[in-house]
Parts: structure tokens; C-alpha cells; sequence
């Protein structure tokens, strides 16, 4: 399936999870989700599966100031 990640279309298998995604872009440390501008908490991301379309963005936390 083709989801949208950070803005660039992605193929992901069918059923994937915002776990599987997010594997895929970074590490998962330091790491916010949201799919279809609905921000997925951590503990659902496994749980959390994609369809075709979706629209995740993964932001990435830093330092600085």
C-alpha cells in the first residue's frame, strides 16, 4: 500500500503499523506521531494499523535553542 510519510509517498505492506512506519523513517526515540493530523500515542502505535492514503508525519524531537 502507498502512504504518505513526512510529506514523500512510501509502499508499505498491507496492514502495516505507525510502529512499522516509523522503523522505517528513524529510531524511535525522541519521536511524535501523528496520522491523518490525529497525533498516535506511543503505546499505539503497534497497535495502529495503516490504510492506503494515510498521512503520517514523524517528528523528530531536538535539542537547541
Amino acid at each position: 500500500m502507498r502512504v504518505i510519510v513526512n510529506g514523500e509517498p512510501r509502499e508499505l505492506p498491507d496492514g502495516a503499523s505507525v510502529a512499522e512506519a516509523v522503523a522505517g523513517v528513524t529510531a524511535s526515540a525522541g519521536v511524535a506521531v501523528a496520522v491523518n493530523d490525529e497525533v498516535v500515542r506511543r503505546s499505539a502505535w503497534d497497535a495502529t494499523t495503516l490504510n492506503e492514503a494515510d498521512r503520517l508525519e514523524v517528528l523528530t524531537a531536538v535539542q537547541g535553542g
